[in-house]
């Protein structure tokens, strides 16, 4: 959430950020409520010292008729009272909604379009796999070697939810290993967060739990949501808290299953794992002071290239353009990972993105460090994805397959696979 005054006091530069974003926001209507907020506000403090003073009267009046004239005053001002009373309630409530609207504001240097197609490409590693036999993609691979059920999971859950089987379980649990002994060796401290958030929390990290737009699951009859990531709940783990300037940056990493109404695009844009109701990610977290927010994207950033680099998949840096960005992003990038399976001749997917949020979750969160001169501060957030497991897999399988139908697993996470090297067809 921006700061009022900031809007108010840039009114042009928000509104064109608005566009640049493709994003509807009524910053007429959010000026008119504040201004009549002030308004009102001002009017119910008004009417209170009003009735404060005709109650003095009430012990110094002269005659029966005027104590009562005084009495009629009081409950004509109570009245007035009550109504503007209401009439600020209905206010706050329209004008913490419109705030809710505005998106935060864009690194200067980022690309300006209306949609992915004018994302950027800013790096690249290694060149896309080549194979001398035609290659499956992973639910092929899936199948044929008895590691994905896409079936059970539609007659179970609906479609988009699978099924793991054999070694892919145990792929799926050493990728996990992987991040975290990663991680926690860069000084992030791991977490296991709840899979069920409330709503505030939800709408704080700048997701919307109700409501036509949604891509959130509710649960009915609770003010309780399944995540849609663990950046929701690793940001409400701090919410409401003051911290000193000296404790951070604080870093954690954190596992969770993913739950996500709108599975994205059908057919084969969204084939077998790509794009799921449920998924498991490790999230990446930071919190740390306003002057340090774009050291530590590039950190994120790093650490996400360099868990792409160790399992030796080929991919390329993206810099997210304004259209494409989301509201509460200041600056952003995605890795795309090479996936020979998708398309007609493989294709670039995205599978981690790291953003930089500045303070526009902490403002909703109520997150605030005392700074040197013992100043509050709202804290600067970060988040960035080590990995959403599924696709990883994904990328591994399509890149690690053989001639012979087997797959090869990275030599990183040998390790954690209880020394299994490939995964080849059942007996």
């Amino acid at each position: 959430m921006l700061d009022i005054k900031y809007i108010v006091e840039n009114e042009q530069k928000v509104r064109q950020n608005i566009i640049d974003r493709n994003m509807e926001c009524d910053i007429d209507r959010l000026l008119t409520v504040y201004r009549t907020l002030k308004d009102v506000r001002a009017k119910v403090e008004g009417t209170r010292t009003e009735i404060n003073q005709n109650q003095k009267k009430i012990k110094s009046a002269a005659s029966d008729a005027e104590r009562q004239e005084i009495v009629a005053k009081g409950k004509e001002l109570k009245e007035t009272l009550a109504a503007a009373q209401q009439e600020l309630t209905d206010l706050e409530a329209e004008y913490q909604a419109l705030m809710f609207t505005v998106p935060n504001m864009m690194a200067d240097d980022t690309p300006i379009g209306k949609n992915e197609d004018l994302n950027v490409e800013v790096d690249r590693f290694m060149e896309p796999t080549k194979f001398d036999f035609t290659p499956k993609n992973h639910v092929e691979l899936g199948k044929a070697l008895d590691l994905i059920d896409l079936d059970a999971g539609t007659k179970v859950a609906g479609t988009k939810f699978y099924y793991l089987k054999n070694e892919l379980v145990l792929l799926d649990l050493a990728i996990q290993q992987f991040c975290f002994q990663k991680l926690i060796k860069k000084g992030f401290t791991p977490l296991i967060t709840p899979d069920l958030a409330k709503s505030d929390i939800l709408r704080g990290s700048g997701f919307n739990p109700r409501g036509g737009e949604r891509n959130i699951y509710n649960i009915e009859g609770m003010d309780l949501n399944l995540i849609a990531t663990a950046e929701i709940t690793i940001g409400g783990m701090l919410s409401g808290q003051t911290f000193e300037e000296k404790d951070l940056p604080m870093k954690f990493c954190a596992l969770s299953h993913c739950f996500r109404t709108e599975a994205g695009a059908a057919g084969r844009a969204g084939y077998g794992l790509y794009r799921v109701h449920q998924f498991t990610k490790v999230e990446m977290y930071q919190f740390t002071t306003n002057e340090t927010g774009e050291d530590a994207l590039q950190e994120l950033l790093g650490i996400e290239k360099e868990i792409y680099q160790d399992l030796k998949i080929p991919f390329r840096v993206i810099r997210i353009c304004s259209g494409d960005m989301g509201a509460p992003a200041f600056k952003k990038y995605d890795i795309e990972a090479w996936m020979p399976g998708k398309g007609d001749n493989g294709e670039y997917g995205e599978v981690t993105s790291v953003g930089n949020f500045t303070n526009y979750q902490s403002r909703r969160l109520n997150i605030k460090y005392i700074d040197k001169d013992g100043n509050k501060q709202y804290i600067n957030t970060l988040n960035g994805t080590a990995s959403a497991t599924g696709r990883t897999m994904l990328t591994i399988m399509e890149n690690y397959q053989n001639a012979d139908g087997s797959i090869t697993i990275p030599e990183v996470l040998v390790p954690f696979m209880g020394g299994i090297t490939k995964i080849g067809p059942k007996n």
